[in-house]
């Protein structure tokens, strides 16, 4: 079975090798390139997470830690609701 991330190009899709599950999207306008970082949720749905115009050759290191962050924060709500019932 072919995953998303194999049929999108990994200018525009990639796995962050640094980090289990966090994937970076690009974005070029103009002249101008955007991260926005994101997960998948049970293979099927992705999750955005936060978004900067990156300047330099180097994803900051404060940037990955707040997407891994969020990340944790939503999956631990997902799974808060499941426990009390709620969809």
């Amino acid at each position: 079975m072919v995953t998303v991330a194999e049929r999108i190009p990994k200018k525009f899709f990639e796995h962050m090798t640094s980090t289990e599950g966090l994937y970076e999207i690009r974005v070029e306008f103009q002249s101008n390139i955007y991260r926005i970082f994101s997960c998948f949720d049970e293979g099927k749905l992705v999750v955005l997470f936060n978004g900067f115009q990156k300047k330099t050759q180097k994803t900051s290191q404060s940037e990955i830690d707040k997407a891994l962050k969020i990340k944790e924060e939503y999956f631990k709500h997902k799974l808060t609701k499941k426990r009390d019932g709620d969809t």
